[in-house]
């Protein structure tokens, strides 16, 4: 037994895990001096979306002409700048769709490259040509599988094999495009994760030095994770092998494309980033074969709460997402990173009393530095960014059921209501709350919360004042005169105290109320004013909570509320 088995009871599973070999049984990585660790990201990469191909190609519905257009346009709007539009060659829809963007009328920005996607044989290399004559600018995308298990099964192919398919795809694709500046190359060696990385690197090298690459025209080697096998930091160790040993390396853009088969994939983009990758392709929301490709919005929104321009524009994430999930016909997660319908919200009552008070924080802070609230640094706990920076407000971001707390109801009563309750209070009605949510076993909305504080503290409890006045002694005594109704009696009452609610309490004992008012707070409402008060009624602390046209009326209502909650327990 090893010192682990103390702590942990964890037994074999007897699952056949012993089918599966490890990575570096699997593909060998040669690793020296790692410098991507200690790397920092100050700068967004050039994001390329692929849903149009990579993303199309997964759906159970492939995308029709028209949510083409209007998913083209959005990435456009979005702000990316190179995207790739299709597999012309593989269908009519691709390749009238690449037509379609190649007409005058088609309103291609002038800033925006498209990039086609084709496979190494001659037929698809024409028929990719063919789709992009008229286009100012383009991006022709040769992709060939390269790992031992492709060559083997798939190809029936050796390196040199693959080598040769590689070099008669390069040859046919330079003599299409001829001396044109305005198309450039671009390579995968599918699979690159599980290729020999001095393979992928001669392949790399040879395209690099063949296509003549330059700084101004440079090539762009894009090395996928097509099936995630291990852990990101060997991805990492992966690309930073190739970008430190590529030859040429001015002229060339490297290039990522991770899959999320391990649910790692923004990692491994991350850390590919940090080892010298320069270009990411990905899908919004991680749509793609199997489980998706990388999140090219998470990536975005992971720096940009670190402080860096992410150079695309997600202020309005919903409507991104509405027309993701229309075009692609998938719904977004609502978990999913900063876009899903509960990623801003708080249900637990410990993380609704963090928030709440972060808010209040950061408005205080953003008022006392003059600045407005949505420039002021954001620092509020459990939110990594503000919601309104992504166009959310803050309505959802506390929300209440059975586990939550006296934070988040105190703070949906004041965002919503208009009402502020004492901090003591707070409890109180919380544990009303738990109740009521315990016994519905749903969620309270903001208006629900607003109807049960009025059931509870507001409605007629059965003593009412039919008539009072207060009047003021020459010595500054004051006096409470009221008529009291209790429902089965009306009585005539008088009391006398240093202020109008002392003197009111002590009218109350004529009554047989045994009234000590501890804390009474008030603070205006549309209505009036709203007034708290925590009172002492025959031994027995509760609360009560009045709303009237004056301050005053207010409190005494408050107090006669909670006269009447501490009768009802009795």
């Amino acid at each position: 037994m090893t010192p682990t088995d103390v702590w942990n009871p964890q037994r074999p599973s007897g699952m056949p895990y012993h089918r599966y070999r490890p990575h570096h049984e699997r593909v060998r990585v040669p690793v020296s001096e790692r410098r991507w660790p200690a790397a920092r990201v100050d700068r967004a990469p050039l994001w390329v979306p692929v849903d149009l191909r990579d993303g199309n190609q997964a759906l159970a519905e492939p995308i029709d002409p028209a949510r083409k257009r209007r998913f083209f346009d959005l990435l456009v709007r979005v702000g990316y700048k190179e995207i790739e539009v299709g597999y012309p060659s593989a269908s009519r829809t691709d390749f009238d769709f690449v037509r379609h963007l190649a007409s005058a009328d088609a309103g291609l920005p002038d800033d925006v490259t498209p990039v086609v996607f084709t496979a190494a044989r001659p037929d698809l290399i024409e028929r990719t040509f063919q789709s992009i004559e008229g286009l100012p600018r383009a991006v022709v995308h040769l992709y060939v599988a390269t790992s031992p298990v492709w060559r083997e099964v798939v190809l029936g192919r050796d390196r040199d094999g693959v080598r040769r398919i590689v070099r008669e795809a390069a040859e046919l694709m330079a003599r299409r495009a001829g001396d044109t500046p305005s198309v450039r190359f671009q390579f995968s060696p599918e699979t690159f994760n599980l290729t020999e990385p001095d393979f992928v690197l001669e392949l790399c090298d040879e395209l690099t030095e063949f296509w003549d690459a330059s700084p101004d025209r440079p090539v762009t080697h894009n090395l996928p994770a097509t099936v995630e096998i291990a852990t990101p930091n060997v991805y990492a160790d992966q690309i930073e092998y190739i970008h430190r040993n590529l030859a040429r390396r001015e002229s060339v853009i490297l290039s990522v494309h991770p899959h999320n088969d391990r649910g790692t994939g923004v990692a491994c983009a991350e850390l590919a980033v940090l080892a010298g990758a320069q270009r990411v392709e990905g899908c919004l929301f991680g749509n793609g074969e199997r489980t998706g490709n990388v999140d090219l919005v998470t990536l975005a929104l992971n720096l940009y709460a670190q402080g860096v321009d992410p150079m695309v524009d997600f202020s309005d994430i919903d409507a991104v997402r509405e027309t993701a999930e229309d075009c692609n016909r998938l719904p977004v997660h609502p978990r999913h990173p900063y876009a899903g319908d509960l990623v801003y919200t708080a249900f637990s009552g410990t993380h609704q009393d963090a928030i709440s008070k972060g808010l209040a924080h950061h408005a205080r802070t953003a008022r006392e530095s003059g600045m407005p609230e949505g420039r002021a640094p954001w620092s509020v706990p459990y939110l990594p960014i503000d919601p309104a920076d992504v166009g959310r407000s803050y309505e959802a971001v506390i929300r209440v059921n059975s586990q939550s707390g006296k934070g988040g109801v105190a703070y949906l009563l004041r965002t919503h209501a208009g009402l502020d309750l004492p901090a003591r209070m707070r409890p109180d009605f919380s544990r009303v709350v738990q109740e009521a949510t315990d016994d519905s076993g749903g969620e309270a909305t903001p208006k629900e919360l607003e109807e049960l504080f009025r059931a509870t503290y507001l409605a007629d409890g059965g003593i009412r004042p039919a008539a009072w006045s207060v009047h003021t002694d020459p010595s500054g005594a004051h006096r409470f005169v009221c008529t009291l109704d209790t429902g089965d009696r009306t009585a005539d009452l008088e009391g006398t105290g240093s202020g109008p609610l002392t003197a009111f309490a002590d009218a109350l004992t004529g009554a047989g109320y045994a009234v000590e008012v501890l804390e009474v707070t008030d603070h205006p409402v549309p209505e009036g004013t709203a007034a708290y008060a925590e009172c002492r009624v025959d031994g027995m602390t509760t609360w009560g909570a009045g709303i009237e046209a004056s301050a005053l009326a207010a409190r005494v209502q408050a107090i006669v509320s909670a006269v009447s909650r501490a009768t009802a327990r009795h």
